[in-house]
């Protein structure tokens, strides 16, 4: 795997260059004070003028000890370091439960060795520290790292930026070598080839019950009007009748799956129905990839915006459930808005919600449009039942997703 081209630093947060105005590099000095350090600059600033105030000799001992104890600690921020940093990324998507690793490569390029210096990696929410030795010129140190991946999401690795600073942390000067990198932890999907409710097998798409002039689904013959197209006229039934005949076609529309996914933390009894509901949408939507149909799949509000399964994957990797949404039937209903053309639709959902709002997601679809329902409940049997003309599946664990499907087509 090739190494990630390095970046420039932003403006602003890599080495300083000459030529700037005052205010800016005053600006940027104060930055380097830290909320202890101006706490002991104000206290400095107070014991010294109470001194004065009461005459007490000992509080200007005092705030000439804090005083002594900056200028000490601002030393340990002076200085420009020249490094070259490579974060590099194995890969930058893995399944979760996959191991995640990468390294990062730190050059010296300035002309003479450098000192040992602390460099923060933030991955996610956690900001590891990496301690760099000491580098001679031109001398290049490997730091290998793993990530966790215990759980699907959008990790940002970086941006890596060396931190000087003093032991009593008064002051803290850090520089921002790297951008930040995105490592997408896909949910586990399982293949459902042959599963899937509604895939429609022929070339052309699936006949529905409206007549038309001309298509590919042949429904009947009816006698000739004023300006139906000649093309169509069967001649051997008209020679046999003597009455001019025409073909009449049933309209075909192309399958397009639409996957409604419930993000209302309150649909689901644990995180762990979420995430099976998720890893369910995205076996659906990745299976209608590979078959070449069209897919939509629809958390929530927000529909995902993919043109090939590994961007779906990428969109579906970011998804959180929420306590803000309306649940089930919003989902429904915003997927019906979202997807017109819609042919075949699946509501994925928890355990919390009755039958009497399932059923009531359903019927946002239009009349035609072939819904089933996928409720998830962890550690429960396979079970279908019907209600009314809906099919219901429950379903205990991803891997029971192909079966349930597989038993509505029987």
């Amino acid at each position: 795997m090739s190494l990630l081209a390095p970046r420039p630093a932003a403006p602003g947060t890599g080495p300083t260059a000459g030529g700037r105005r005052p205010q800016a590099g005053l600006g940027r000095g104060l930055r380097v004070v830290t909320p202890i350090g101006w706490t002991a600059v104000g206290a400095a600033v107070v014991f010294f003028a109470a001194s004065r105030w009461t005459g007490w000799p000992e509080l200007s001992v005092v705030a000439v000890a804090l005083a002594a104890a900056l200028v000490v600690a601002s030393v340990f921020v002076v200085g420009r370091s020249r490094y070259r940093v490579v974060l590099d990324l194995r890969s930058e998507r893995v399944v979760v439960g996959e191991p995640a690793t990468g390294r990062m490569l730190v050059s010296n390029t300035s002309g003479s060795r450098l000192l040992p210096v602390r460099m923060e990696l933030p991955v996610g929410a956690a900001i590891p520290s990496i301690s760099i030795p000491s580098l001679a010129k031109d001398a290049v140190h490997e730091e290998l790292f793993v990530i966790p991946t215990a759980r699907r999401g959008v990790i940002v690795v970086g941006p890596a930026r060396s931190v000087r600073g003093d032991a009593f942390g008064l002051f803290r000067r850090s520089v921002r070598w790297t951008e930040p990198e995105l490592l997408y932890v896909h949910p586990r999907t399982v293949p459902l080839e042959g599963t899937s409710p509604g895939f429609i097998q022929d070339l052309e798409g699936e006949a529905t019950k409206e007549l038309s002039n001309n298509d590919v689904s042949f429904h009947a013959l009816r006698g000739y009007v004023p300006g139906d197209d000649r093309r169509y006229i069967h001649w051997k039934t008209t020679a046999r009748t003597g009455v001019v005949m025409v073909r009449q076609f049933e309209e075909t529309r192309r399958s397009h799956l639409a996957v409604a996914l419930s993000v209302r933390m309150q649909d689901y009894g644990s995180e762990a129905e979420f995430e099976i509901a998720v890893a369910s949408a995205a076996s659906l939507g990745v299976q209608a990839f590979r078959e070449e149909r069209a897919v939509s799949v629809v958390p929530g509000d927000r529909p995902l915006r993919a043109a090939t399964a590994r961007r779906l994957l990428d969109g579906i990797a970011g998804v959180e459930w929420s306590d803000t949404t309306d649940g089930v039937a919003t989902a429904a209903r915003n997927t019906a808005a979202t997807v017109p053309d819609v042919s075949v639709a699946i509501v994925l959902c928890g355990s919390e919600p009755t039958v009497a709002q399932i059923r009531s997601a359903a019927t946002a679809f239009p009349v035609g449009v072939r819904v089933v329902a996928v409720r998830v409940e962890r550690g429960a049997p396979i079970a279908v039942r019907r209600v009314g003309s809906l099919p219901v599946l429950t379903i205990g664990a991803l891997d029971d997703l192909a079966r349930a499907l597989r038993a509505v087509r029987a």
